[in-house]
């Protein structure tokens, strides 16, 4: 049991390495605030043992079965991926006409950070069927599998919590000159192109 839960937690580490939308999300969030950051984290990873828990009852199958049901996912996904980035230039090109240390004024209520984090993951059908095909590979061979399935997607999401928190801790140690007039619209610019490509790219496969 031991050397399945490392080889998991190892796996656990490739997978949030990877850069992807939540990854983007996450860092813009905490070029806000700390506290957006981790509540955008959380949002993230509710919607990873979210997941977990549909792929444990064998709910994602139906997914993966079902043409339409993943299309109209995908289509949903990128929809909300493109309004991500498009929110995200516009804050930058907001940005361009405020004084510095302005927009910091212009609060967003952490409900909104959890929210965004959570349609981000929710809205992934990638992620609903990778979770299928990647937790049951760590189910021990005479283990219950409900009970170990829904157990790896808890230990996953909160390894990820952990995880993205160092990347929200190293923004805000690095917030002094990421938050620098110019930076910060930069890296803004450069989430939301991001996001857009994602998005676009999603909405195009086929």
């Amino acid at each position: 049991m031991l050397s399945t839960l490392l080889a998991f937690l190892g796996a656990c580490t490739l997978i949030a390495a990877s850069p992807g939308p939540s990854t983007v999300l996450i860092i813009k969030e905490s070029l806000r605030s700390r506290r957006s950051g981790f509540l955008t984290v959380l949002g993230n990873e509710t919607g990873v043992f979210v997941w977990g828990l549909v792929a444990a009852f064998g709910l994602t199958a139906l997914l993966a079965a079902s043409e339409l049901a993943y299309d109209v996912m995908r289509i949903v996904g990128a929809v909300v991926l493109v309004v991500f980035g498009v929110q995200t230039l516009w804050q930058a090109r907001r940005a361009d006409g405020q004084p510095e240390g302005m927009d910091e004024a212009v609060g967003k209520s952490g409900w909104a950070s959890y929210r965004g984090g959570l349609l981000l993951n929710l809205a992934n059908p990638k992620a609903a069927i990778f979770a299928m095909s990647f937790l049951p590979q760590f189910v021990p061979e005479g283990a219950p599998h409900l009970p170990t399935m829904v157990g790896l997607a808890a230990l996953w999401a909160v390894f990820e919590i952990g995880y993205y928190g160092l990347y929200v801790w190293f923004v805000g140690r690095m917030k002094a000159v990421l938050s620098r007039a110019g930076v910060r619209r930069r890296l803004e610019q450069v989430s939301g192109g991001v996001l857009l490509l994602l998005g676009a790219r999603l909405a195009l496969e086929s």
